[in-house]
């Protein structure tokens, strides 16, 4: 096993900051979007001008079956990652009792259950390996909860949980599982928050998804080898 990071959700926003700041530390990236891998061309390009090798996968990680075929024939092929982050998620916003049945449906079955399509085709081949690296994207949502998000805090937190979980089952394998949770960062799923908000953040800004991808980029590397089951917040101080 080299040091392939497979990044879900990486055609746009956090995805994309995660993928072009790993490349430029050296490792070698694979791309991931729902549908139409033709998305990923362009940040495709740009990191392969950084000197890493790169490779684009394209299936819903809410579907079990396709995630499992398009992850095995990958691994198949070129080999198990070190390096798994699940960034992929989205978010369907409307107060609870006006929440529709596939509001609360969508999101648990991409944010939550994608957890368990992506993960669970990979893990035996991760820990024979006895070596990797599990990074999953929660939100400060998980943590305290959001008025009009109680599907995607539901599943934001069943993330939190899921990772504590196995990274217990697999630590003697010397593979670590740790949550990132950002606050308010600059990205479209962020475009309007409204300013009163962002003035209750202790640093009084939103954050970037480079400080983000710097703390992928850390629990990624050797010096992180001790960590393992925490939920580390990006958030200007919001949640203390």
């Amino acid at each position: 096993m080299g040091n392939d990071v497979l990044i879900t959700g990486s055609s746009r926003g956090i995805g994309k900051e995660i993928a072009l700041y790993l490349a430029d530390n050296g490792y070698n990236i694979i791309l991931h979007c729902s549908k139409n891998a033709e998305r990923l061309d362009g940040i495709k390009s740009e990191i392969l001008s950084k000197g890493v090798s790169v490779r684009c996968l394209a299936f819903d990680v809410s579907n079990r079956e396709q995630a499992a075929e398009v992850l095995l024939n990958d691994i198949e092929k070129h080999g198990m990652y070190y390096g798994i982050v699940l960034n992929a998620g989205i978010n369907r916003d409307n107060p609870f009792p006006a929440m529709e049945d596939n509001e609360w449906d969508d999101v648990l079955s991409t944010n939550l259950d994608g957890f368990y399509n992506v993960l669970k085709p990979l893990i035996m081949p991760m820990i024979q390996e006895k070596r990797g690296r599990i990074i999953v994207m929660t939100s400060i949502a998980g943590q305290c909860g959001n008025r009009g998000q109680v599907n995607y805090s539901a599943s934001k937190a069943g993330l939190i949980g899921a990772t504590k979980a196995l990274s217990l089952e697999v630590a003697k394998r010397k593979i670590t599982v740790n949550c990132i949770a950002p606050g308010f960062i600059e990205s479209d799923m962020t475009e309007e928050i409204p300013s009163e908000a962002i003035k209750a953040v202790p640093l009084k800004r939103m954050g970037t998804g480079k400080e983000v991808a710097s703390l992928v980029n850390y629990l990624l590397s050797e010096d992180a080898g001790y960590i393992t089951g925490q939920v580390i917040g990006v958030n200007g101080g919001l949640y203390l």
